[in-house]
C-alpha cells in the first residue's frame, strides 16, 4: 500500500513536485497547501488531489510523509512541526534562513529521530552519480582540482534577492554541497570574490551579480566555484573533476551552453537549456523517488539536515570573506557564531 504525502508550498517549485509525485511507485494520494488559498484551490483542481486550508491542517490530515517547498523563512518551523508529529519530511534547501535556525532544525530531527531528506537534487543527476563513482573507486587518483559552474541566464526578481540571502547562499550553496559530495572531504578554507555589472538594484540588495569562490578541501584540493546571474547563452551547470590519474566533466553535453569557437567544432549541437527544471529534470524524479523509500523506512536519508548545514557554514564564511577580501576558514565562522550567535552577515 502507498503513502499520502502532503506537500506545503505550491510555488513553482512545489507545484512540479507535486505533479511528479502523482502516479509515482509507492504514492497512493496526495494533499496540498499552500499561503495563498486561491493557489491551493487552483492546484488541487488541477492535479485532482485533495486540499487543506493551512500546513497545520495538512499536518493533523494523517499523511504518512510530507513535502515542504513554502518560502525558505518558514522552512525550519515547518520542519520542526512535522517531526514533532512524527512524519518523515522532505524540503527544500535551505533548511532554515539562518546558521542559527537550521541548528536549531537539526537538533529537533535528532530528538525525534524522524527522517528529513533537504533538496540537494544534484546528488541524484546521472553525471554527477557517475562524478563521485569515479571518485570513489580511486580511478581519479589523488584529487587537486574540482571546478563547479553555475551560471544562470538571467537573475531572478530583485524582491526575490533581497530575501535570498545573497548569491552565495541562494546560488552557490549547491556548487558548495556537490563539491563535499563528490570529493568526499570538507571545506577547511574559503575565498570569495565578487562584482556587480548587471542591474544596480542588486547591488542596491546588498548582492553581487557574479562571484568565484576557492575552496581549501581537507587534504589540500582546491575547488573554484564560479555563479553568475547573467548568461545569456543559457542555463549552464557543470563539474569538473581532476585527479592525478584521470578527470571526468559532468553537464557537458550537446545542450551545454558554451559556444566551441574552435575550427571544425561544432558545439553546442542542440539548443542551449535556458531553466534548470530542464537540466534536472531527472534529477528531482529520482530525489523524490528516494523520498518515497526514506518516509517508507526502506532506506536512510541519502542528504541529511546535517548536509545541508556543512554546506551553509560554507556560505557565511564565503558571504564574510566576499565582505572582507580575505580568506575565512570554516572554523572561525562557528567559532564566531558560537561566541555571539550571529551569522557572518554584512
Amino acid at each position: 500500500m502507498g503513502a499520502r504525502i502532503g506537500v506545503i508550498g505550491l510555488g513553482r517549485i512545489g507545484s512540479y513536485h507535486a505533479r511528479n509525485l502523482i502516479g509515482m511507485d509507492g504514492v497512493d494520494d496526495l494533499i496540498v497547501s499552500d499561503v495563498d488559498p486561491d493557489r491551493t484551490s487552483y492546484v488541487a483542481t488541477e492535479f485532482g488531489v485533495a486540499a487543506a486550508p493551512n500546513p497545520d491542517a495538512l499536518l493533523e490530515s494523517g499523511v504518512d510523509a510530507v513535502l515542504i517547498a513554502a518560502s525558505s523563512s518558514s522552512h525550519a518551523e515547518l520542519i520542526e512541526a512535522a517531526v514533532r508529529r512524527g512524519i518523515p519530511t522532505f524540503c527544500e534547501k535551505p533548511v532554515a534562513d539562518s546558521i542559527g535556525s537550521s541548528l536549531r532544525v537539526l537538533r529537533a530531527v535528532e530528538q525525534a529521530a524522524v527522517p528529513v531528506q533537504i533538496g540537494f537534487q544534484r546528488r541524484f543527476d546521472p553525471s554527477f552519480v557517475s562524478a563521485y563513482d569515479a571518485v570513489r573507486t580511486g580511478r581519479l587518483g589523488w584529487l587537486h582540482t574540482l571546478r563547479s559552474t553555475t551560471l544562470d541566464p538571467s537573475p531572478p526578481p530583485v524582491s526575490y534577492i533581497a530575501q535570498s540571502g545573497g548569491i552565495l547562499r541562494d546560488c552557490s550553496i549547491h556548487d558548495f554541497d556537490i563539491v563535499r559530495w563528490i570529493s568526499g572531504r570538507e571545506v577547511i578554507a574559503v575565498f570569495a570574490a565578487g562584482s556587480n555589472q548587471g542591474d544596480a538594484a542588486i547591488a542596491k540588495a546588498g548582492d553581487v551579480d557574479t562571484v568565484a569562490t576557492v575552496l581549501t578541501l581537507e587534504g589540500g584540493a582546491l575547488a573554484v566555484v564560479s555563479n553568475t546571474r547573467y548568461n545569456a547563452r543559457g542555463y549552464d551547470c557543470r563539474l569538473e573533476v581532476f585527479g592525478s590519474n584521470d578527470s571526468v566533466v559532468a553537464g557537458l553535453d550537446e545542450k551545454q551552453p558554451p559556444l566551441s569557437v574552435d575550427p571544425g567544432e561544432q558545439s553546442p549541437n542542440g539548443v542551449a537549456r535556458s531553466f534548470f527544471i530542464d537540466r534536472f529534470n531527472a534529477a528531482y524524479r529520482a530525489e523524490l523517488e528516494a523520498f518515497v523509500e526514506v518516509a517508507a523506512g526502506r532506506r536512510t536519508s541519502p542528504c541529511t539536515p546535517a548536509d545541508a548545514a556543512e554546506s551553509a557554514w560554507i556560505a557565511e564564511a564565503a558571504t564574510l570573506s566576499l565582505h572582507e577580501g580575505r580568506q575565512v576558514t570554516i572554523t572561525e565562522v562557528k567559532e564566531q557564531f558560537l561566541h555571539t550567535g550571529n551569522e557572518a552577515r554584512s
